[in-house]
């Protein structure tokens, strides 16, 4: 079993129905979508709509995007779905690939910054900013990297932040959260373990057999777990955890005639059956549902986040939204549709103010544990 460490003043919270959702709000920032851009004498000129551009849901302009960028290769710098105008934004750094981009119904922006000069960026920040309260992620919306720091950050920390970002020429934006970042715990729907209570997330199968999915800082807490209450009927045995660097862990039913529908509870006697898994892409409409604040709806603002939750615990290839949660809403599920896309793994907020929340993307969570949905 891989099992690695946890914040100790970390808990968690478990929904013991098919999937009970979880998540912890961050007041991180986010661009507003500026809709869609026509190019004009190779610029972009927002407000002003591209005549060709096709109309799609949030999962066509997901695989529509991943392929374009593909082809594009270092020409493209990323996209995102404008959900208001159900267009995919792509963008590039030149007229020639805006015009490939088109004839696939996007809509094309010639921007500044190219993906590889923002992944080095990324980069950068990780070796020379990389203080416990920071999170960062390249944001496709305003062509920069996010960067937040919570109210932690201060004196000599905030400094060398302040001195990375000064050295990146406007590669990066700097924000300041009111909370703190960390993984959350406590509350809800619950299975414990090691005197702690946590979320479900998704039931998957593993070999044929019943399992499901939760965060690694509550799998990392206890081995087995039960359901009910502490020391209730025993559940499931982690067979796979880890945290940081990712933030998953597989946990196997003891009993292997438990009946594991794969659906999300929304917390009002109903469920939303799930078919499938989707890649999160920024723009894209997301749920959360929770033990602790019932069910919440926002958008993928971020994708391959970095979050730095202090005590040396920093986890990569995280999701940003902007969709609330509370202490209790940990280790459960987000999803789009019937489509399962994160786990919930930390952050700071409310929702009563709002917030956002980071997620574990399931589909690298099932490629690394060989769970299927």
């Amino acid at each position: 079993m891989s099992h690695r460490r946890v914040n100790k003043r970390t808990g968690a919270l478990i929904g013991a129905g098919a999937v009970a959702i979880a998540a912890a709000a961050t007041l991180l920032p986010h661009a507003n979508a500026s809709g869609a851009k026509e190019q004009q004498g190779g610029q972009s000129r927002p407000g002003q709509q591209n005549q060709e551009a096709r109309t799609f849901n949030s999962r066509s302009a997901a695989t529509l995007g991943t392929t374009l960028a593909a082809d594009l290769g270092g020409d493209g710098a990323g996209w995102f779905y404008d959900a208001e105008r159900r267009q995919l934004v792509m963008n590039v750094t030149d007229e020639q690939s805006a015009s490939r981009a088109r004839q696939q119904g996007a809509v094309a922006r010639v921007v500044e910054n190219s993906t590889a000069e923002l992944k080095a960026a990324k980069g950068t920040l990780g070796e020379q900013a990389s203080v416990p309260g920071t999170a960062w992620s390249i944001d496709p919306r305003t062509n920069k990297v996010s960067v937040v720091a919570d109210r932690t950050v201060t004196g000599n920390d905030m400094a060398r932040l302040k001195a990375a970002v000064d050295g990146m020429d406007g590669l990066v934006t700097v924000k300041r959260s009111a909370g703190e970042f960390k993984p959350f715990a406590e509350g809800g729907d619950a299975i414990f373990g090691g005197g702690s209570r946590c979320s479900l997330g998704f039931n998957v199968t593993l070999q044929g057999e019943p399992a499901f999915l939760t965060a690694g800082h509550c799998g990392n807490i206890s081995q087995a777990w039960t359901s009910d209450q502490e020391g209730g009927q025993p559940l499931g045995t982690v067979v796979e955890s880890v945290f940081p660097e990712s933030d998953f862990a597989l946990v196997k039913y003891d009993d292997p005639a438990t009946e594991a529908p794969s659906s999300v509870d929304l917390q009002n006697g109903s469920q939303q059956e799930i078919t499938q898994v989707a890649e999160a892409s920024v723009g894209m409409q997301v749920v959360r549902s929770g033990s602790t604040t019932g069910t919440s709806e926002g958008t993928v603002t971020g994708l391959d986040a970095t979050v730095n939750y202090g005590n040396g615990d920093i986890v990569d290839g995280l999701i940003q939204t902007d969709v609330c949660a509370e202490p209790g809403d940990s280790g459960g599920a987000m999803f789009s549709g019937d489509a399962a896309v994160g786990l919930t793994s930390g952050g700071s907020g409310d929702c009563t103010q709002g917030g956002e929340t980071f997620f574990q993307p399931v589909s690298d969570a099932l490629a690394a544990t060989g769970a299927e949905l």
